[in-house]
Protein backbone atom coordinates (compact mmCIF):
# COMPACT_ATOMS: atom_id res chain seq x y z
CA UNK A 1 0.00 0.00 0.00
CA UNK A 2 1.16 3.51 -0.93
CA UNK A 3 0.20 6.53 0.77
CA UNK A 4 1.03 9.91 -1.17
CA UNK A 5 -0.53 12.65 1.06
CA UNK A 6 -2.03 12.56 4.62
CA UNK A 7 -4.96 15.20 6.21
CA UNK A 8 -3.22 17.93 8.04
CA UNK A 9 -0.30 15.62 8.97
CA UNK A 10 -1.69 13.22 11.19
CA UNK A 11 -0.20 10.09 10.87
CA UNK A 12 -2.22 7.46 8.63
CA UNK A 13 -3.18 4.05 11.11
CA UNK A 14 -2.33 0.64 10.40
CA UNK A 15 -4.22 -1.58 13.12
CA UNK A 16 -5.13 -5.28 13.16
CA UNK A 17 -3.57 -5.95 9.85
CA UNK A 18 -1.56 -8.54 7.90
CA UNK A 19 0.54 -7.75 5.03
CA UNK A 20 2.22 -11.20 3.92
CA UNK A 21 3.71 -11.60 0.66
CA UNK A 22 3.81 -8.54 -1.14
CA UNK A 23 6.30 -7.34 -3.59
CA UNK A 24 7.13 -3.98 -4.62
CA UNK A 25 10.16 -1.91 -5.67
CA UNK A 26 10.53 -0.05 -2.74
CA UNK A 27 8.21 -0.79 0.44
CA UNK A 28 7.23 -4.60 0.03
CA UNK A 29 3.43 -3.64 2.34
CA UNK A 30 3.64 0.06 3.09
CA UNK A 31 5.73 2.55 1.26
CA UNK A 32 5.47 6.49 1.40
CA UNK A 33 7.00 9.53 0.77
CA UNK A 34 6.70 12.26 3.96
CA UNK A 35 4.06 10.84 5.37
CA UNK A 36 3.79 9.61 8.94
CA UNK A 37 2.33 5.81 10.54
CA UNK A 38 1.02 4.64 13.53
CA UNK A 39 1.40 0.38 12.49
CA UNK A 40 0.01 -1.25 15.85
CA UNK A 41 -0.48 -5.14 16.39
CA UNK A 42 -0.15 -6.15 12.98
CA UNK A 43 1.91 -8.86 11.20
CA UNK A 44 4.32 -8.22 8.31
CA UNK A 45 5.56 -11.98 6.85
CA UNK A 46 7.00 -12.94 3.44
CA UNK A 47 6.95 -9.28 1.94
CA UNK A 48 9.53 -8.06 -0.71
CA UNK A 49 11.43 -4.86 -2.01
CA UNK A 50 12.37 -6.62 -5.28
CA UNK A 51 13.85 -3.36 -7.07
CA UNK A 52 17.82 -3.47 -7.29
CA UNK A 53 20.15 -0.02 -7.29
CA UNK A 54 18.92 2.17 -4.52
CA UNK A 55 17.52 5.53 -5.10
CA UNK A 56 18.61 7.49 -6.33
CA UNK A 57 19.58 4.86 -8.72
CA UNK A 58 23.19 3.39 -9.26
CA UNK A 59 24.42 3.61 -12.96
CA UNK A 60 22.77 0.83 -14.91
CA UNK A 61 20.11 0.11 -12.70
CA UNK A 62 16.20 0.36 -12.42
CA UNK A 63 16.75 1.48 -8.58
CA UNK A 64 14.53 0.85 -5.62
CA UNK A 65 15.21 -2.50 -3.40
CA UNK A 66 14.78 -1.25 -0.15
CA UNK A 67 12.22 -1.73 2.85
CA UNK A 68 11.06 -5.48 2.58
CA UNK A 69 8.18 -4.34 4.75
CA UNK A 70 7.89 -0.60 5.24
CA UNK A 71 9.67 2.30 3.15
CA UNK A 72 9.56 5.37 4.38
CA UNK A 73 11.12 8.46 3.13
CA UNK A 74 10.94 12.38 3.55
CA UNK A 75 11.75 15.19 5.78
CA UNK A 76 9.93 15.68 8.76
CA UNK A 77 7.49 12.44 10.10
CA UNK A 78 7.29 9.85 12.35
CA UNK A 79 6.50 5.88 12.22
CA UNK A 80 5.60 4.45 15.21
CA UNK A 81 5.24 1.03 15.25
CA UNK A 82 3.14 -1.31 18.32
CA UNK A 83 2.73 -4.76 18.99
CA UNK A 84 3.76 -5.94 15.54
CA UNK A 85 6.00 -8.99 14.35
CA UNK A 86 7.95 -8.39 10.77
CA UNK A 87 9.31 -11.12 10.15
CA UNK A 88 10.89 -13.17 7.11
CA UNK A 89 10.88 -10.04 4.82
CA UNK A 90 13.72 -8.99 2.28
CA UNK A 91 14.75 -5.87 0.29
CA UNK A 92 17.53 -6.89 -2.72
CA UNK A 93 19.20 -3.32 -0.53
CA UNK A 94 18.97 -1.88 2.49
CA UNK A 95 15.97 -1.99 5.46
CA UNK A 96 14.81 -5.96 5.24
CA UNK A 97 11.90 -4.52 7.79
CA UNK A 98 12.06 -0.87 7.80
CA UNK A 99 13.64 1.39 5.38
CA UNK A 100 13.89 4.89 7.07
CA UNK A 101 15.27 8.31 5.89
CA UNK A 102 14.74 11.48 6.88
CA UNK A 103 16.50 13.80 4.68
CA UNK A 104 16.57 16.47 6.63
CA UNK A 105 17.14 14.78 9.69
CA UNK A 106 13.73 15.71 11.86
CA UNK A 107 12.13 12.32 11.23
CA UNK A 108 11.52 9.89 14.49
CA UNK A 109 11.04 5.91 14.28
CA UNK A 110 10.10 4.39 17.69
CA UNK A 111 9.26 0.74 18.23
CA UNK A 112 7.45 -0.50 21.12
CA UNK A 113 6.62 -4.15 22.38
CA UNK A 114 7.53 -5.42 18.49
CA UNK A 115 9.30 -8.26 17.70
CA UNK A 116 11.84 -8.33 13.92
CA UNK A 117 13.35 -11.61 12.97
CA UNK A 118 14.67 -12.91 10.01
CA UNK A 119 14.41 -9.68 7.74
CA UNK A 120 17.19 -9.94 5.58
CA UNK A 121 18.19 -6.80 3.00
CA UNK A 122 21.15 -7.77 0.19
CA UNK A 123 23.13 -4.86 0.62
CA UNK A 124 22.97 -2.74 3.65
CA UNK A 125 21.59 -1.70 7.14
CA UNK A 126 22.21 0.48 10.38
CA UNK A 127 24.95 -1.37 12.32
CA UNK A 128 23.61 -3.49 15.45
CA UNK A 129 19.81 -3.20 13.99
CA UNK A 130 19.01 -6.44 12.38
CA UNK A 131 17.09 -5.53 9.26
CA UNK A 132 16.56 -1.58 9.67
CA UNK A 133 18.23 1.02 7.79
CA UNK A 134 17.74 4.78 9.63
CA UNK A 135 18.83 8.03 8.56
CA UNK A 136 18.39 10.48 10.25
CA UNK A 137 19.39 12.54 13.71
CA UNK A 138 20.23 9.78 16.70
CA UNK A 139 18.95 6.50 16.97
CA UNK A 140 15.55 4.74 16.33
CA UNK A 141 13.71 4.95 20.18
CA UNK A 142 13.29 1.17 21.02
CA UNK A 143 11.63 -0.07 23.93
CA UNK A 144 10.57 -3.85 25.41
CA UNK A 145 11.23 -4.84 21.62
CA UNK A 146 13.45 -7.67 20.05
CA UNK A 147 15.54 -7.22 16.72
CA UNK A 148 17.27 -10.10 15.47
CA UNK A 149 18.36 -11.92 12.06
Amino acid sequence: MGVLDQYHGLPVYITGSTFQGGACSNGGALSSIGVSWTILNSLFTGNRAIGHGANPARGGTPGGGSGGAVYADGNRFAIHIAGTVIRGNHANEGGGAVFFVSNDNTGTLTLDHTHLTGNRNTEFQTPGLPGIYFHSTGRPTITASTLSR
